[in-house]
């Protein structure tokens, strides 16, 4: 059933592209991709209810692919994939259902988004290193079309070539760090959990390094981290809101999934020796992305800034997690529970947010924060869906963001406590930068930009309050109820932990 979970969006593209325009009309192909993204979600929620937490990788399929090179088709999922799995395929129909107001090229754009929900379930159920590079790249791709064909014209077409060529150079590394570890696996395979048991590169040194350094800026690259971060504001920014919304609450993810599903347990031994940086980094990510999101005056640039934020949290968490001298075992796995959990709630979180950066520029024709004020007195539903998008974004209890960051914090503290310390600072500035731009933009005197007619500015579309609430009505059951997500992530996180303290 796996296979089917990731083939059949791409297999229903297939055949859209291949019936002929009078056959199915525009507004039919949305409906059908509404229907295939379901299909796809309760195939993941079947999945879900047969999982057993404690038993490994399940539902298994491994092929001969190309046995000469050590390459085969393995699929599977555990406790570390099966989450993200499961709001890949929400967002995906949060924004087959949002979508239903695209009138350009519809059959084209469809295709693009059904290809993409296959490049990142297959990504993130691949236990090869060949099969995930290729999900990898392809995601790039689609991707790519959809800023360049959907964006906010020239600037669309520029921010998507900056995307492509950035991620694209990171993927090159990326492929360089697998190389190394099939050439020091005996026998050569490229298959992760054969990887996992022989642990290839342990004592290696200065090559295990290098392999790192190759992996690690590969996923650094997709994350996005300081420095490494500077395709995405305008990739946001210029890309649709249904691109920005899957390129954040998903293909994001595919970085720091990498971290943990490859780097950590694949490499422990370099990943203890330079956790040290990965802390750094995950430090510096989360406080230069507060505090340059909080200067931002234009709405969607800065939600796309507080992503780098909430990814620094993220990478503490994982280099925390290696870091062995004043930790335990317990606040290592919190940690890294904590990572996945946060991978979790910025998908849901920061992915209703860029739709409703989609609702904001649909009204107005841009995203200035300055061009607003008094929109709660004309958009009351739109007002509090935001509102609670932004609370929800900084982490406020009650919602999905407190209870990864809760984890990420009491995980990292024992072993990193200044860099922990510093990150906390994160918080505030975010909780700033959100107050800032809703007291701007919904109180005060109306003041409209000039494309919005004299008759006013309309307020959320059902088509439009459906998936954004429904986004946060999760994050908000993951905020009160946590624990039938968390029996699913914990004992994937302690089988990472023990493999690195190998």
């Amino acid at each position: 059933m796996l296979s089917v979970v990731v083939f059949l969006p791409l297999a229903v593209c297939a055949a859209l592209l291949l019936l002929p325009s009078r056959a199915l009309p525009d507004r039919a192909c949305g409906w059908v991709w509404i229907a295939t993204a379901a299909v796809d979600l309760a195939l993941v929620a079947a999945l879900w209810a047969g999982f057993d937490p404690h038993g490994g990788p399940q539902y298994q399929q491994r092929t001969r692919w190309i046995p000469s090179a050590g390459v085969g088709y393995h699929v599977g999922i555990d406790g570390l994939s099966l989450p993200l799995v499961a709001v890949t395929c929400l967002l995906f129909l949060s924004v087959a259902v949002y979508s239903l107001r695209e009138s350009r090229r519809v059959r084209s754009y469809v295709c693009l988004f059904l290809f993409l929900q296959t490049a990142s379930v297959g990504l993130f159920v691949a236990l090869d290193l060949i099969l995930f590079f290729v999900f990898f790249d392809l995601s790039i791709v689609g991707m790519f079309f959809v800023i360049a064909g959907w964006g906010h014209g020239e600037r669309a077409r520029a921010a998507a070539l900056k995307f492509f060529l950035y991620t694209f150079i990171g993927s090159l590394a990326l492929l360089l760090g697998f190389i190394g570890l099939y050439l020091a696996s005996e026998p050569h395979t490229f298959d992760i959990v054969d990887l996992t048991r022989a642990n290839p590169l342990a004592g290696r040194g200065l090559y295990a390094g290098l392999v790192l350094l190759a992996i690690g800026v590969g996923l650094a690259v997709k994350t996005p981290t300081v420095p490494f971060h500077t395709w995405l504001p305008p990739a946001h920014t210029d890309a649709p809101a249904a691109g920005s919304a899957i390129l954040a609450g998903v293909l994001l993810k595919m970085g720091t999934y990498g971290f943990v599903r490859i780097a950590m347990p694949l490499l422990p031994g370099s990943w203890r020796h330079y956790a040290g940086v990965v802390v750094l980094v995950g430090a510096v990510s989360v406080v230069y992305g507060a505090l340059v999101a909080l200067a931002q005056t234009d709405f969607k640039r800065m939600i796309a800034y507080t992503s780098v934020n909430h990814m620094g949290y993220i990478i503490l968490a994982v280099g925390a997690a290696g870091t062995l001298a004043g930790s335990d075992a317990q606040a290592r796995s919190l940690a890294v529970t904590g990572a996945v959990t946060q991978m979790v709630s910025h998908g849901l979180i920061t992915g209703a947010l860029f739709l409703l950066t989609g609702v904001l520029y649909d009204r107005g024709r841009t995203y200035a924060i300055g061009a607003y004020s008094g929109l709660a007195a004309h958009t009351p539903r739109f007002t509090g869906v935001t509102a609670v998008a932004a609370f929800a974004s900084l982490g406020i209890p009650g919602f999905s963001g407190f209870i990864a960051e809760f984890q990420i914090f009491t995980g990292s503290l024992a072993s990193q406590a200044v860099a922990t310390g510093i990150a906390v600072t994160g918080i505030l500035i975010t909780a700033a930068l959100f107050l800032r731009a809703l007291s701007g933009m919904f109180l005060g005197v109306t003041r409209l930009p000039q494309a919005i007619t004299t008759r006013g500015v309309a307020d959320l579309r059902s088509s439009e309050a459906l998936p954004t609430v429904t986004l946060l009505v999760v994050a908000l059951i993951i905020g009160v109820a946590p624990r039938w997500l968390l029996d699913v992530i914990e004992p994937a996180s302690h089988t990472v932990v023990s493999l690195v303290a190998r």
